[in-house]
């Protein structure tokens, strides 16, 4: 089992092999293998990439961001132009349905509501707004219709896992009712139970997932 002093240095490293990141920024503590992150950046996408970071070393279990988003003189945005920006980003990717989606963007915080047809949807949505400059914080709350699918969704997320080079499949069971789906099983890091959710979140007909894979080290 790897210690905290073990995990903290692979972070650390981990986010120091991140081209757009300066890791001298960035606080790491970790707790029982739970990695809490701190600092000031000065792109929200650099944010995620330090939170995916985090979630790709072996031994982490959880992780808890604290960073904040400070944006230079030169990249400030007022709430207008984040909105407008984040609109053009829908209307341009049609795996976004824009009429469908309610924007709020106050101080650079955008909060995303209404009501879509596919997990994918929602997803897509979020990835985009992560984009635009000026913004800090993404409260997604983007909820789904009731399922109209027919299909087996466990056959379709065990194919999903199948193909994937990041999952083991063999360590994962899948237990579906309508459009709730659990997931059990061993995995060997967080990055891979982040990317087993991602792949049954995408899967046809789910609506919630319940991620109960165990990290071990």
């Amino acid at each position: 089992m790897k210690t905290d002093l073990k995990i903290k240095k692979d972070v650390l490293e981990e986010l120091e092999w991140q081209p757009n990141i300066d890791e001298t920024q960035i606080g790491v503590i970790v707790e029982n293998g739970t990695v809490m992150l701190s600092g000031v950046l000065d792109d929200y996408q650099k944010k995620v990439a330090a939170e995916e970071a985090v979630k790709r070393v072996k031994g982490v279990k959880a992780l808890a961001g604290d960073i904040q988003v400070k944006y230079g003189a030169n990249y400030q945005k007022t709430d207008k132009e984040i909105g407008k920006a984040i609109v053009e980003a829908f209307e341009w990717d049609v795996a976004v349905p824009e009429d469908k989606i309610n924007i709020e963007v106050r101080d650079g915080w955008v909060n995303l509501s209404g009501e879509v047809d596919s997990s994918y949807q929602r997803y897509t949505a979020k990835k985009l707004v992560e984009k635009i400059i000026g913004v800090k914080w993404i409260n997604n709350t983007i909820t789904l219709k009731k399922s109209i699918y027919t299909v087996e969704i466990k056959e379709k997320i065990a194919k999903a896992f199948k193909r994937s080079a990041d999952i083991d499949a063999d360590g994962i069971t899948v237990d579906v009712m309508k459009g709730l789906v659990k997931l059990k099983g061993i995995v060997n890091s967080i990055s891979e139970k982040k990317a087993a959710e991602k792949a049954a979140y995408l899967s046809p007909g789910v609506h919630v997932i319940i991620n109960e894979l165990e990290v071990i080290d």
